[in-house]
């Protein structure tokens, strides 16, 4: 089997919808030996934030010499992004070696075959398993209680980020509802980190674990102060940690870090070896694509992946913050299951203009409808067939000293940032 064939055999189940349930991925896994049953976890739900969550407590860990297992979703440039260990994530060969012997497994499952995201997930611990990693930072796909992650037993820290509506057709139309299938990751004996949040949302996570024994810590948002911002990193104190300094440049990242900060000390607290200099340079080296990420400068190119009224708020704060009263040239892309005019109407005051692409997903709103949805909110707004020509355009509008801002989605993430790259490599020539 080569790389084709193995993408091929794991995307051969097209996204037509989820199938909430532990029963396959658990059938599955048992197949294979349970590998899950022999490795440790932190496992991370919530509606936003979870990658950089997760990619800072892994890399923390990795600082700390642990050898770490890092499962995300989705990916940004390719497949192999979503299962990582110690930053590397797996090679082709490995992977087309772990398909071939996961694929009799599978098709032996006639009657209720494996989800896509069920057989990756299985794919990722066997992975994690056979390289001996010493923990796992385990991202939940969506949801919890029966997201496939939560085949797992109780993990050593489960970590819950924001909460907001999403998925609103699986997990609830109230952000209380939402919270108690996020909540499903919580097993007894757990120690939790939580997200700063209203009472209402607190109340449903402290219920949780008082039900099964687990105990429950919120990160303490009022303790980050003195932020400093600019387009490689942020600094802020957090606590008695002075001077952080972090690799992700959003303004809403501090408040991600200071939850993975409060998984560290969890941890710390069961015995794990982490000293206060790990956490530092975690933090500092820490990258993930697709976040507020700073492509280039001249113009200014910014990628970030929001795709929920959450996310974009955020997102529009880190865009106030770094550019203050500056227009900006958009390009935007959606599916079509999101709000997505109340995402788009956010943008419209900070908006030079509008290009609408479609994401390779198929559940993306068309990028004719988007243009025509951004022109009905009064904004000047154009679409193109493909995002290569949406990227040369915000350019070609921007100019060397304007601002390009690409968001919507994480689905067209990667085509964004190649696109963007063979352009800029062409201009060096």
């Amino acid at each position: 089997m080569n790389i084709n064939e193995a993408l091929s055999f794991i995307h051969k189940t097209v996204w037509l919808g989820s199938k909430p349930g532990l029963s396959r991925t658990e059938h599955l896994l048992s197949l294979l030996g349970n590998p899950h049953k022999k490795l440790k976890f932190v496992h991370v739900a919530g509606t936003n934030g979870k990658g950089s969550t997760s990619a800072c407590i892994a890399s923390i860990l990795r600082e700390a010499g642990y050898k770490t297992g890092l499962y995300t979703s989705p990916y940004i440039n390719v497949f192999n992004e979503r299962m990582q260990i110690d930053g590397e994530m797996i090679s082709d060969g490995e992977l087309c070696e772990l398909c071939e012997y996961i694929k009799p497994f599978s098709d032996s499952m006639t009657d209720d075959p494996p989800t896509e995201f069920e057989l990756i997930t299985a794919l990722a611990m066997e992975y994690f398993y056979r390289n001996g990693c010493d923990i796992v930072v385990l991202e939940v796909g969506m949801g919890g209680e029966l997201d496939s992650t939560n085949v797992i037993d109780s993990p050593e820290a489960a970590v819950i980020c924001a909460i907001d509506l999403d998925h609103t057709s699986f997990l609830g139309n109230t952000v209380e509802e939402v919270a108690s299938a996020k909540a499903g990751i919580i097993k007894e004996g757990t120690s939790v980190a939580l997200y700063d949040c209203e009472k209402s949302v607190y109340d449903v996570f402290d219920s949780k674990c008082k039900e099964v024994g687990a105990s429950l810590v919120t990160a303490g948002f009022d303790k980050i102060e003195n932020v400093k911002t600019s387009l490689r990193f942020i600094e802020f104190d957090f606590g008695k940690y002075k001077n952080l300094k972090l690799g992700l440049v959003g303004s809403y990242q501090p408040k991600n870090a200071s939850v993975a900060i409060t998984a560290i000390e969890l941890l710390r607290e069961k015995g794990y070896k982490i000293s206060d200099e790990n956490i530092y340079n975690g933090l500092k080296n820490v990258s993930w694509a697709g976040r507020f990420e700073i492509l280039g400068e001249n113009p200014v190119f910014v990628l970030d992946g929001a795709h929920n009224p959450h996310g974009m708020k955020a997102t529009v704060e880190s865009l106030c913050e770094h550019f203050k009263d500056r227009k900006i040239v958009f390009v935007v892309g959606a599916m079509a299951d999101k709000d997505v005019k109340g995402m788009m109407s956010m943008l419209l005051p900070l908006a030079d203009s509008f290009i609408a692409v479609k994401p390779d997903n198929p559940r993306a709103m068309k990028a004719e409808d988007l243009a025509k949805l951004l022109s009905e909110l009064g904004a000047k707004a154009q679409s193109c067939d493909t995002v290569a020509q949406g990227v040369k355009s915000a350019l070609d509008r921007a100019g060397n000293d304007g601002i390009v801002a690409c968001l919507g989605s994480l689905y067209f993430s990667g085509e964004i940032r190649k696109a963007y790259l063979e352009i800029a490599e062409k201009s060096h020539e």
